[in-house]
């Protein structure tokens, strides 16, 4: 099991998303991927996104403007 961090500070949707979702592709079952974001809209689009994948969302964190997604691969 491996943990791998995706910084996507500055990115404007639906770019977040769209990096999260070829991101979490290239992990195997039981991996985690951290989520570094500023736009505000990723708090809604990522755990969607995650609705759809089936992958589960461990945490969700925010520090003033980042969000932080803790992400596990199905």
């Amino acid at each position: 099991m491996t943990e791998k961090t995706l910084n996507l500070r500055g990115l404007k949707c639906p770019l977040p998303a769209l990096r999260t979702k070829k991101a979490l592709g290239g992990l195997a079952s039981g991996d985690i991927l951290l989520v570094e974001c500023t736009d505000p809209l990723a708090g809604i689009d990522i755990p969607n996104l995650l609705n759809q994948t089936g992958d589960m969302l461990e945490d969700t964190r925010k520090d003033k403007k980042l969000l932080t997604f803790r992400i596990r691969k199905k």
